[in-house]
């Protein structure tokens, strides 16, 4: 069950020829490759380009209409080596993931790819995730299409752009037979936007036909002597005709200004950015006319020399806009310019930030900088520009910008100035950082609750941890974990510690994680190696965090995919002998000696515990409609919550530094002698229990209590309510008749 439905909008991609196409840029990418003739799409989710696969495989009925075979694949290496059916084949496929981590694993299959080069088009869609909103580590993937001798698409992120350098990818692609990467950073996945469509073709040559008509050609196989000609056929042969094809196509694109002398050379991605940063300092309108010539680099690997050397004749500096590190472009600029002779004086990381996103304010910064320097006239045409920056610019000083004369107007009124007020950066320095964290009722909440108390019971473990939502299971308030080392690897990189002791290692993966990597990697390795660690196994039914997309161990009936295959079956086929599996996380003290009988057991090799319940987010997606549905019906429904009581709370909130959960929260007590604050469940209660398992697992105090809410209840509930109403009430009088009072 994927995080979002894109049934009714996937009903735009069969929008003819010349309309216009309204929606975001994921559904654009894939309105783009039916207009491009794709034959086959594969690709694996997460962020950024999670929904993009969600859109494909809710669009998989028009795909079927047009003969394109859509895969959800197992890993992105899968993805990468499905694209060998262009290798030998004119056949136009495209293959998409998260970017870098995702083409770190598809690299053995993406290196063999380039090399021996392809003759259908061969995109492959990365989602470019970096920033300070990313999960990843910080890298680029410049570096690979430059290792390996592929060429980068950087589009503007406009709609328009987009989906036209779909189009280009695979054009660029079947010119220069070599696979194109197209990048697509956040905000090009989810800005809104329109353009007018194209038709959607069929493949001019099918899956279908290339099976009826094998071809092989050992030239284009990455075997010696072929490797080593195929060395010298990128740079002899597919580099010109990738720079003949960019320059003829005018991939990259040239805007005009009125300052002759100075320029701007960017990403194409970073174009908005940088529009806007210029906005702000009175150099561009809100149509996104620029007073400073721009190079927009739409394709950023490999770079045109003609081109840079043509920008950059006849001005006196420019400044390149070159988003994380190494600074890959600059160097490869100062080399153009130099060896031509231009002297022209190149900024960028001088006055830019070496490492980090590109966001507005740090492109404005360094713009202003470059123009400090090299044409300070150019920020003395806009009043707005000299405003205060420490504090908020009155009213008064905004108008004052406004009408203030300029050396030479805009066609349009420039943008205010972005000022904040002393009190919101004062604010920044007060509130405590919010790390990310599990959901409120997430099943593996109280996993690493368990944890924490078997460690209470048997000391400190090496635990190692996996990517995936347990990855928070590092942060307060269970501070567990010491490592993690890539997507379905917690087993693995625990492998080291295959040492006899007095202690095993604890390592932790997902099922998705499990499927993508660990079953080889991590199982199958232990048991080969006879580990003697412990293994848990988070399964909570669907690939979670990368949006609840189906894997192979899922409950869902899914009518296009294989679904529940026991991940227990996997593991013992891989040879594993003590496995247990939990049905109900919920249940803390049963995973608590579950986990204490792995770490003391005697029995030789890996042990492995699978410990299952449905991801929360996902089954309230699931039962919430249907739920509602019911009681609308008039049914007689129960809703489960959870509270606290506040007299029997003693206010040490041992309960919230075991569970975390964020309805879990403080309230006053209201009563003048308990200073301390009582714990409180709030309204996003789902009912789940884990509060009170872990209360009672952990010996806390006996303060939580079960509420069941029954909508459209029967004449036997009222009278049950009735009753228990009446001996509460009963007993409420009686200890309030017990009780001592002094008179005043």
């Amino acid at each position: 069950m994927a995080e979002r439905s894109f049934k009714k909008e996937v009903q735009q991609l069969r929008i003819p020829a010349g309309e216009e196409f309204r929606g975001e840029g994921i559904l654009a990418i894939t309105k783009g490759l039916l207009q491009a003739g794709v034959g086959y799409v594969g690709g694996y989710q997460g962020s950024p380009i999670s929904h993009l696969m969600d859109v494909l495989a809710d669009a998989n009925e028009i795909l079927e209409e047009l003969d394109i075979h859509f895969e959800t694949s197992a890993s992105e290496a899968t993805a990468a080596a499905m694209l060998a059916a262009s290798v030998m084949y004119p056949i136009r496929g495209a293959v998409t993931w998260k970017s870098t981590v995702g083409t770190n694993v598809a690299s053995d299959a993406l290196a063999n790819l380039a090399s021996g080069g392809v003759t259908g088009g061969a995109l492959i869609i990365i989602g470019e995730d970096y920033g300070e909103g990313s999960s990843i580590m910080q890298e680029r993937s410049h570096a690979f299409a430059m290792k390996s001798q592929m060429w980068l698409l950087d589009p503007r992120p406009n709609l328009e752009s987009i989906v036209q350098s779909v189009e280009d990818g695979f054009e660029l692609s079947e010119a220069s037979n070599t696979p194109v990467m197209l990048q697509v950073r956040i905000r090009s996945c989810h800005v809104h936007g329109r353009f007018i469509t194209k038709e959607n073709k069929r493949p001019r040559y099918t899956l279908k036909q290339a099976l009826e008509n094998p071809v092989r050609d050992t030239t284009r196989i990455v075997l010696p002597p072929a490797s080593f000609v195929h060395e010298h056929e990128k740079i002899r042969q597919r580099w010109p005709a990738a720079v003949k094809f960019i320059r003829e196509k005018k991939l990259n694109e040239f805007f005009d200004g009125d300052f002759k002398d100075i320029g701007l050379i960017l990403q194409g991605g970073l174009y908005n950015g940088v529009i806007r940063s210029l906005q702000l300092l009175g150099l561009a309108d809100s149509f996104g006319n620029s007073r400073i010539p721009m190079y927009v680099m739409n394709v950023t690997y490999p770079v045109i020399d003609e081109e840079v050397i043509e920008f950059c004749e006849g001005r006196r500096a420019v400044l390149l806009l070159e988003e994380g590190q190494p600074d890959y472009i600059e160097q490869n600029l100062h080399s153009i310019l130099r060896k031509a002779g231009v002297t022209t004086h190149l900024s960028g990381k001088d006055v830019l930030p070496m490492a980090g996103e590109y966001t507005t304010a740090a492109m404005k910064d360094g713009i202003e900088a470059f123009l400090k320097a090299q044409q300070p006239d150019a920020l003395a045409t806009h009043a707005a520009a000299a405003a205060d920056e420490a504090g908020a610019t009155s009213l008064a000083a905004d108008l004052e910008a406004l009408t203030t004369p300029v050396a030479k107007p805009m066609q349009r009124p420039a943008a205010l100035p972005m000022t904040f007020h002393p009190k919101v950066k004062e604010l920044a320095n007060v509130v405590p950082a919010r790390p990310a964290g599990f959901c409120t009722g997430c099943p593996e909440r109280p996993i690493f609750a368990a944890m924490k108390l078997a460690q209470a019971d048997l000391g400190e473990h090496h635990v190692s941890c996996d990517i995936g939502c347990h990855l928070f299971s590092i942060l307060p308030p269970f501070n567990l974990g010491a490592t993690t080392m890539g997507y379905g690897l917690g087993a693995a990189s625990s492998s080291a510690f295959n040492v006899k002791t007095g202690k095993r290692s604890i390592s932790v993966m997902g099922d998705g994680g499990f499927w993508h990597n660990g079953l080889t990697s991590g199982i199958g390795n232990a048991v080969f190696n006879k580990n003697d660690g412990v293994i848990v196994i988070v399964d909570n039914y669907y690939s979670s965090a990368t949006g609840g997309q189906d894997i192979l161990s899922s409950r869902a009936e899914n009518p296009d995919r294989a679904t529940k295959n026991p991940i227990e079956a996997a593991i013992r086929g891989a040879g594993v002998k003590w496995v247990r599996t939990i049905d109900r996380t919920y249940d803390v003290a049963k995973m608590r000696d579950t986990l204490e009988e792995a770490l003391t057991t005697t029995t030789d090799g890996p042990k492995v515990i699978i410990a299952q319940s449905e991801c929360m987010l996902n089954k309230q997606r699931r039962i919430k409609p249907l739920f509602n549905k019911a009681v609308k019906d008039g049914k007689r429904m129960v809703k489960e919550r959870f509270g606290v009581d506040p007299d029997v709370c003693t206010g040490d909130h041992a309960c919230i530094r075991l569970s975390g959960c964020p309805s879990l929260s403080v309230k006053d007590s209201g009563d003048p002698l308990k200073e301390d604050p009582v714990a409180y469940v709030d309204n996003s209660c789902v009912g789940c229990g884990n509060c009170g398992e872990v209360a009672e697992a952990a010996v806390l105090c006996p303060s939580f209590y079960r509420a069941d809410i029954i909508h459209n209840p029967t004449g036997g509930d009222r009278f049950l309510a009735k009753v228990r109403s009446a001996v509460i009430g009963f007993l409420q009088r009686r200890r309030a008749a017990r009780q001592t009072r002094y008179a005043l």
